[in-house]
């Protein structure tokens, strides 16, 4: 069975989750408003194969009799409706004699995200994955209330992996040294990590104590391989770096230290 599902269109501005611009549609009664929305702490939300992900989504809500409750939050991605999210629950507490901070829990599961739309023609689990909006029904005191669409944008993105390794180690100094690496991400169709092609990726450097910079980019192949030759003149530790996309997370390798002989 779906949950909630929905079809909105995307315009607001959104800034590390948190909605600036007024909401596309409202109705209500009253003065009661969320003036304010951070969903998962001003982060995308990333969503792997196995681990059964929950974030938050913070609401302010004001008031001037007060702030009752949240009777609804729903979720779901703003180009398509797709929504495999559910909602388990909601707080409020106060802050002022007219204000509240109400706070959400949602709840994604990787292996429920393929079932939710299983039934549709051409259903494409993955295309859950982008700009998902926030809609929120709140009440106040008085019995004011507001319904509210699209109260914030934030990203919903596919877990990736990326790995390094340099050879020859140890190297020697003004020899050529190769640098390659795997970028994968998660699919949520068959919930495995397939290779991420066509992907540029930066290449980065760094000395013994010192930071990483990047040297070059290469670009994933067919197998999401990725491969580049250095001059090795000096020790230190080498690996790719992702920079993400509107649907796959950014990702880091873990250095591989290499040393002179």
């Amino acid at each position: 069975m779906h949950r909630r599902s929905a079809v909105a269109s995307v315009a607001a501005v959104v800034v590390a989750g948190i909605v600036v611009a007024p909401a596309a549609h409202a109705e209500g009664r009253g003065d009661i408003r969320v003036t304010r929305t951070v969903v998962n702490g001003g982060n995308s939300v990333i969503v792997g194969i196995k681990d059964i992900k929950r974030f938050t989504i913070s609401m302010t809500v004001k008031d001037n009799s007060g702030v009752k409750k949240v009777t609804d939050v729903s979720a779901f991605n703003a180009a398509n409706g797709h929504g495999p999210v559910d909602h388990l629950g909601s707080t409020c507490k106060k802050t002022g004699a007219t204000t509240s901070v109400c706070t959400a829990t949602m709840q994604m599961d990787p292996a429920w995200i393929d079932s939710y739309g299983s039934g549709n023609k051409g259903w494409d689990a993955n295309a859950v994955a982008g700009t998902w909006q926030v809609n929120a029904t709140v009440k106040a005191n008085d019995g004011d209330y507001w319904i509210s669409d699209r109260v914030a944008l934030f990203k919903v993105k596919r877990a990736a992996t990326l790995t390094t390794d340099a050879t020859p180690e140890p190297v020697k100094k003004g020899s050529t040294l190769t640098v390659t690496g795997k970028l994968s991400r998660a699919n949520w169709t068959d919930l495995k990590y397939h290779a991420f092609t066509k992907q540029v990726v930066k290449l980065q450097y760094k000395k013994p104590g010192g930071a990483y910079s990047t040297v070059r980019t290469a670009t994933t192949d067919s197998k999401g391989h990725l491969r580049a030759t250095v001059k090795a003149n000096a020790a230190g530790s080498w690996r790719w770096a992702f920079l993400g996309t509107t649907t796959t997370m950014k990702v880091v390798s873990t250095g591989d230290a290499v040393t002179l002989k």
